[in-house]
């Protein structure tokens, strides 16, 4: 049975850019959610032997809307558990690894942060925008409801969340100041670097 993971940091780390009121109900209450509604989804299934990755490898393609139902609460159960990984509070300047990645990708720091808040506020509803892997460059991309770089053979080093749930206690309905709150003072830059050289270190 999956398990809903815990944070690598107290609740009330993130504040004032993301309040411990916030991370109760969207950690404990919505991913809490998703992670149980898959396990009783899948139980004396056999999806319940497979693990997450392949569960939604598996699930992703089928229309049959049982299916994905287990899709989308596989896919959320990921999703959420690589977003607080890819939250600090210690975020803020990348280090220099980061930087030359960001410099050969995008151009600069001050580009790669327009291109992904360009991105993030441009996505209609509902999703999730990545920094993915591209070879040996760095690329953004968004992915709307539940879905994600896994399923389309891409390989995710970091993402931030534009459901509502994920700002609007403390944003309302303004993402941008969610999405730049997200950029200053809240990735966990190390976790996209070991993404980026280790890949197969995160299990979600």
């Amino acid at each position: 049975m999956f398990e809903l993971p815990p944070l690598k940091f107290p609740e009330g780390a993130l504040e004032p850019h993301m309040s411990a009121e916030t991370l109760r109900f969207h950690h404990g209450k919505h991913h809490k959610t998703y992670v149980d509604t898959l396990n009783e989804l899948i139980v004396d299934r056999p999806l319940a032997d497979m693990s997450l990755d392949d569960i939604i490898l598996k699930t992703h393609a089928d229309e049959d809307k049982a299916t994905k139902k287990i899709f989308n609460n596989a896919a959320q159960h990921w999703n959420h558990s690589f977003f607080w990984r890819s939250l600090s509070p210690d975020g803020g300047m990348p280090t220099d690894e980061v930087t030359a990645m960001l410099d050969s990708s995008f151009g600069s720091l001050a580009k790669f942060k327009a291109q992904f808040k360009e991105a993030a506020t441009g996505h209609f509803g509902s999703g999730w925008v990545w920094v993915v892997a591209d070879g040996e460059a760095l690329e953004i991309m968004t992915t709307h409801d539940a879905d994600l770089p896994l399923a389309d053979g891409k390989r995710a080093l970091l993402t931030c969340d534009l459901w509502e749930h994920a700002y609007y206690l403390n944003y309302q309905n303004a993402r941008p100041k969610f999405i730049d709150a997200f950029l200053e003072h809240l990735i966990n830059w190390e976790f996209l670097d070991e993404n980026f050289r280790a890949p197969e270190n995160f299990t979600s």
